[in-house]
């Protein structure tokens, strides 16, 4: 539990002249669990939502696409470059507009399938660790 308090009070550390942006989450979408943003490159945007079983709220402008994500779903994850974790809804970009609204009656992108997702793309492996502390995945086996 102290784990995760800090892990709240760090995650949101930025650069002070970074220009940011809420993004505006329906208010028919009840978001309960609280939420953060993640962001990929425009380019990938497509391919991403295509091969998602389920998307959530999902914002775009002309150089990222950001999708609505439980807070959180950064604990114990390392989220591969390019993409971009947000703590909460107030993101670097320039216009964003809702782009896709969610089929679920809730604002959310489930984090884990678009997690591996990410790291697919980016070929780069899944990490996570109980410590937070990144930790590669290795094949069966070794």
């Amino acid at each position: 539990m102290l784990k995760a308090a800090l892990h709240r009070l760090t995650r949101g550390s930025r650069p002070p002249s970074e220009r940011r942006v809420q993004l505006p989450l329906p208010p028919t979408l009840p978001a309960a669990l609280g939420c953060d943003a993640v962001g990929v490159p425009a380019e990938h945007g497509f391919r991403l939502m295509a091969r998602l079983p389920r998307t959530g709220c999902v914002f775009a402008d002309t150089d990222w696409w950001w999708w609505i994500v439980p807070a959180g779903s950064d604990l114990d994850l390392a989220w591969p470059s390019p993409a971009r974790y947000v703590a909460g809804t107030a993101v670097p970009a320039t216009e964003p507009r809702l782009i896709h609204w969610p089929e679920a009656p809730t604002p959310y992108t489930p984090p884990i399938p678009f997690y591996l997702m990410v790291c697919q793309l980016t070929g780069a492996s899944p990490a996570w660790a109980p410590d937070g502390a990144p930790e590669a995945l290795t094949p069966a086996g070794e």
